[in-house]
């Protein structure tokens, strides 16, 4: 565990390179913690992430724990009882031995339920956009793009508007019919 540090601004990118970061980030309430800390003025006890996620202190401590033992979030400090967190870096990217190896899945399930929750609150108010394109290049020339479009993305944020989330992904066109 890191030793906290009085003043720190967290780095632009974190590229994710060992399991157990990897692992840290396959729940939906680890990620949501991560958003609610980066959003933050300030670092956050566990108790007021509970607050603002709406969930029991006891529960999302096991999340907070896992997250700092895997150096995605670090102690700020304090002069209180209670440890503040603060993220060690804005953006988080999964680095090419971890992605080759396969090991985002939990990580890309979390994701999508992420989505699929988006969707559910959002979808009827018109709120959730989405876009789905078929096209014939290589994986190298799609993954260049992705990258491309994030790095852009990363570059012109304000942080006067309000949080967006997007989702991006691709896979091998599937080529049956629907299932359902």
């Amino acid at each position: 565990m890191s030793a906290p540090s009085p003043s720190h601004s967290p780095r632009d990118v974190l590229e994710i390179e060992r399991p157990e970061q990897l692992k840290a980030l396959g729940h939906p309430l680890r990620l949501k913690v991560l958003q609610v800390l980066g959003d933050a003025d300030g670092p956050l006890t566990n108790r007021e992430l509970a607050a603002r996620l709406s969930v029991d202190p006891g529960h999302l401590h096991f999340h907070v724990r896992m997250l700092h033992r895997a150096g995605l979030i670090e102690l700020a400090a304090s002069d209180g009882r209670e440890k503040p967190y603060r993220p060690v870096a804005k953006h988080f990217k999964v680095g090419p031995e971890i992605r080759a190896a396969g090991l985002a899945s939990e990580l890309q399930a979390a994701q999508l339920r992420e989505l699929q929750r988006g969707f559910d609150l959002h979808a009827e108010a018109g709120e959730f956009r989405s876009a789905q394109v078929h096209t014939k290049l290589d994986v190298d020339t799609v993954r260049k793009l992705l990258n491309e479009l994030v790095e852009k993305l990363t570059d012109l944020e304000d942080e006067s508007h309000p949080q967006q989330t997007i989702t991006v992904a691709f896979h091998p066109a599937i080529e049956q019919g629907d299932t359902d």
